[in-house]
């Protein structure tokens, strides 16, 4: 392996430092690979393991660390698509995918990820990662859309970057994977014969080294360019997306001759009000929450989260029935903890202290919820980097994974799926041994360090502060050729400005790089967005002087590239043909139709220069800080600090331990360490190495004496679920921490417990005498995992009623379930109870004498109960439930009426159904309307 590039030396005062010199071209260190990936996101991680797997030599660059790099390190994607057999058809998620792009899609790349993505699911599980499955061991999919169950839940999604992080530690995997942190790439080089790909340059973002690189291929996954649009707050990096992702890859994809399309269609999210984090609607909705405009008033039409659902929210806002919330105040207790525990650990740490600062609790308060800035993404819309199956961009040997790439809405599990695709594909290159292009290397060394020869020039925050101004004042929609004129003029403008921008440190180079990378993609969405002469994809790309959507002349790809000449020239790609028909949408085919450069609107006079003011027309109404410098991993101390204390240096090895991969005998003594805080880290090192062992050793640290270590092994386990060897040594430790004092540890020992199939009912039974009420709920899903009937019913009469509301679902959830157990339940003095046991009636069959009370529960007067009785009839036979459904469309609740158009659903095939259906067509409530009109033909 060869050395990593060096590191500053730790602890050197700053007033010591030298000012940074610019490195001569012929100084740089020039590193080789196979296969090279820039950016070790999710899409970058399995892009390096793939092809390491298939024999290649590769070279990993970050600019930050790989370890918490990307929008992943923090759980961002919690929630994601996938495609479980059994519970979603490819073909159906094809066609979802395609209408909510309003037809513009490839399908051929949409599909690897619906055909593929069941695969990178396991392959995920296989390492470590834990998607959310029922008491039997089944995918918990959830529909959160109105048609298909594809939202596949991670409740441990903070951990998943630890998890791959591990994967290319692994002894095998370094072999084949050289990671060089805080590397920086800003431009591809291609040959100058062929154009393909052959490395790239870049510099080292701590010591401002310059480095090239030679690739046989060259794989960008660097994320979407999240840091466009600025902010409401006014904070550079207060973005909805992760702020590091500064368009690199857009700006080096197109500089090397690759073609980008849809960045006209932009990425805008809703989020919470003065915070950069989504509401979080895919968690919330499952739970029973949902988007309300002020009056509690559901007013969402579209079914998939889209720029047409964008455009609904925006209209909301924007009228008097705004503000627009995330509502959650009418859930029960159990419910609200239930969604805080994801929402404020996996998805936003952040997230619960700043309700905390405001006073506000979702049992009192809704969520405000805003609009968040622009962004181009092709994960989440459509703007990116034109890949094809196989994520090759029209650059040879140049690929693009992730959000980068244009493969509408793919979400997780398709940066995976892209990343795995071009891992696979480009490991069949070896390095590129040639000259590197001489003029290519003066001009990214130029980029690179301009700044350093002007160092009191404008300072990079100002100069960004003042060009994403400009995109939210002239690109963000609803669009007009004359502001988008004016953008193109501004960023022209601002290529000066760039330049003269001043910096002394390696970190300062790095954020003046990203802002020319904005620069670029600010102007390729101004000038896109000029291009396309229509509206599609609702707010995304809103054009107010053309407000219809075009199929016959824009149902086309615009495809931007870089011209020989410098110019930024568009071509309408036609759609392919469909794979999956949809019958909304009809490609109209026929040739490429090149655009040439976009011509921008006159916009220097406000009408002819010397005319006279005119009468109106008619219209019709149709940054962070910079990270501290560490001591090394010997221990050293910074230059002048005192001397630091025996944890911190035990702490300090350790740290540098892991990076080996170290077996357990070599952890043993951090492990049995006489301090609580170094015994917690060697915890945590366990569950990020998982040597050969770690099952038994965890469960022996749920009986720690402090309760970090306590948490830490729980937190581990859990993570590592679907790793552990289930052997008798760890169901023996976990047996053993049902005794300890701390209920969270109890909880913990039961769910692994249940997971990996090691206890039986008589154990579980014994837990439902705990005193923890969570306890209790666990051991009530561990009982339904072994059918457990009968002790089920035996917790009927639990005095906690989020119990009795876990046995009801538990008993509609076992193998065999009959309604019988259900009996007490179903008179219990709770509503809450008695509404979760009538809904599991769908689940166990509702025969005529469980019909009988479920009809007359319609009149109860709790609404919860009602719409359990609604759920239930679904279950039941159509002469008793169809009638009484037809009568609750008209319950003043509208999740009760909800809940009986879903029921009439089921019996569609009755004549009487269909006619009530008809009839809810006209509901006042969004969700009610959009369910009654899904009646199948008869």
């Amino acid at each position: 392996m060869s050395t990593p590039l060096a590191a500053p030396a730790p602890g050197v005062p700053a007033a010591a430092t030298p000012a940074l010199a610019i490195p001569s071209l012929a100084d740089a260190t020039e590193l080789s690979c196979d296969v090279l990936v820039v950016g070790g996101g999710t899409a970058g991680t399995m892009a390096a393991l793939t092809a390491a797997e298939r024999g290649a030599n590769v070279l990993l660059l970050e600019k930050a660390h790989v370890r918490h790099s990307g929008a992943l390190a923090m759980g961002m994607d919690g929630v994601n698509n996938a495609v479980v057999p059994g519970r979603a058809e490819p073909d159906d998620y094809v066609a979802e995918i395609t209408r909510a792009n309003d037809g513009l899609v490839d399908q051929s790349t949409v599909r690897q990820t619906a055909t593929r993505g069941f695969a990178m699911v396991q392959r995920l599980e296989s390492y470590g990662v834990k998607f959310e499955k029922d008491e039997h061991g089944e995918y918990a999919v959830r529909q959160v859309h109105r048609s298909g169950s594809y939202v596949l839940p991670m409740p441990e999604g903070k951990d998943v970057k630890k998890v791959l992080y591990r994967q290319l530690r692994r002894r095998e995997m370094r072999e084949r994977i050289r990671i060089e942190n805080r590397v920086m790439p800003v431009r591809v080089l291609t040959h100058p014969d062929d154009g393909r790909a052959v490395g790239v340059a870049g510099f080292h973002t701590r010591t401002g080294e310059f480095v090239t690189v030679r690739a046989g291929a060259v794989i960008l996954a660097t994320g979407p360019c999240g840091r466009l649009g600025l902010p409401a707050s006014g904070y550079l990096y207060g973005t909805y997306e992760n702020p590091t992702n500064a368009g690199d890859g857009y700006a080096m994809a197109y500089h090397a001759g690759a073609a980008l399309t849809g960045i006209e269609c932009f990425q805008i999210n809703p989020l919470i009000k003065d915070y950069n984090g989504p509401a979080c609607a895919y968690v919330a909705n499952p739970f029973g929450g949902y988007q309300v405009n002020r009056h509690g008033e559901r007013f969402v039409e579209s079914d998939y989260w889209s720029g047409q659902m964008m455009a609904e929210f925006a209209t909301e806002l924007a009228s008097d029935r705004g503000p627009v919330y995330l509502k959650m105040s009418h859930l029960p207790e159990e419910t609200i903890g239930a969604v805080e525990s994801i929402l404020h650990t996996t998805e936003r740490p952040t997230r619960g202290t700043f309700h905390e600062g405001r006073g506000h609790d979702y049992r009192t308060h809704d969520v405000e919820m805003h609009i968040s800035e622009i962004g181009l993404c092709g994960g989440h819309s459509a703007s990116g980097v034109r890949v094809d199956a196989h994520a090759r961009t029209t650059v040879p040997r140049l690929y693009a994974a992730g959000d980068l790439a244009c493969v509408p809405h793919n979400y997780m599990i398709g940066a995976f799926v892209y990343g795995d695709l071009a891992g696979e594909d480009a490991a069949g290159y070896r390095a590129y041994e040639g000259e590197l292009p001489a003029d290519q290397l003066a001009a990214a060394h130029e980029l690179v360090y301009r700044p350093l020869r002007n160092p009191e020039g404008p300072p990079q925050p100002q100069v960004e502060y003042k060009l994403r101004r400009f995109v939210n004042d002239y690109v963000a929609p609803p669009k007009t050729g004359a502001k988008l004129s004016l953008a193109v003029e501004a960023f022209t403008r601002m290529s000066d400005e760039i330049a003269g921008m001043g910096a002394n440190t390696a970190h300062e180079l790095m954020r003046c790089a990203e802002v020319s990378f904005i620069r670029d993609c600010a102007e390729m969405a101004a000038r896109a967005s000029l291009a396309r002469k229509e509206s599609r994809w609702g707010l995304y790309h809103e054009r107010l002087d053309h407000p219809e959507r075009d199929d016959q002349s824009w149902l086309h790809h615009l495809d931007l590239r870089k011209s020989p000449s410098g110019a930024m020239e568009f071509t309408a790609r036609p759609v392919e043909p469909y794979v999956v028909p949809v019958a909304e949408f009809a490609p109209p085919g026929g040739p490429e139709r090149p655009l040439g450069e976009v011509e921008l609107v006159p916009v220097a006079t406000a009408g002819p220069r010397d005319g006279a003011p005119t009468a109106r027309r008619a219209t019709t109404g149709t940054e962070p800080a910079a990270e501290p410098t560490t001591p090394d991993a010997a221990g050293a101390d910074p230059v002048g600090a005192a001397p630091a204390p025996a944890p911190r240096l035990r702490l300090l090895r350790l740290l540098a331990l892991v990076e080996e991969s170290p077996d357990l005998a070599a952890l043993r003594p951090y492990l049995d360490d006489a301090d609580p805080a170094v015994r917690a880290a060697a915890v945590t090192a366990l569950g990020e190495t998982a040597p050969a062992g770690t099952g038994p050793a965890l469960a022996a640290h749920l009986g720690d004496a402090d309760p970090r270590v306590r948490a830490a092994a729980a937190a581990a386990l859990r993570e590592l679920v679907e790793v552990l060897p289930a052997e008798p040594l760890l169901a023996a430790g976990l047996r053993e921490a049902l005794a300890v004092p701390d209920p969270a540890v109890r909880v913990a020992a039961l769910d692994v417990l249940r997971a990996l199939r090691l206890g039986d009912a008589a154990l579980y039974a014994a837990s439902l005498a705990d005193a923890g009420v969570e306890v209790r709920i666990q051991a009530v899903r561990a009982l339904v995992s072994v059918d457990a009937v009968e002790e089920l019913a035996g917790a009927a009469a639990d005095p906690a009623r989020e119990v009795r509301v876990a046995v009801a679902r538990g008993l509609a959830a076992v193998r065999a379930p009959a309604p019988k157990p259900l009996d007490p339940l179903l008179d219990d003095p709770d509503p809450l109870v008695r509404g979760a046991a009538l809904a599991a009636l769908a689940g166990t069959g509702c025969p005529p004498e469980y019909a009988a009370p479920a009809v007359a529960a319609l009149a109860d007067a709790a609404w919860q109960v009602r719409a359990g009785a609604a759920t239930a009839l679904r279950a039941a036979p159509p002469a008793p439930a169809v009638p009484a459904l037809a009568g609750a469309l008209g319950d003043v609740n509208a999740d009760v009426r909800k809940a009986a158009v879903l029921s009439l659903l089921r019996h569609a095939a009755d004549p009487a159904a269909r006619t009530a259906l008809a009839g809810a067509a006209d509901d006042p409530d969004a969700d009610v309307r959009a369910y009654a009109s899904r009646v199948p033909r008869a």
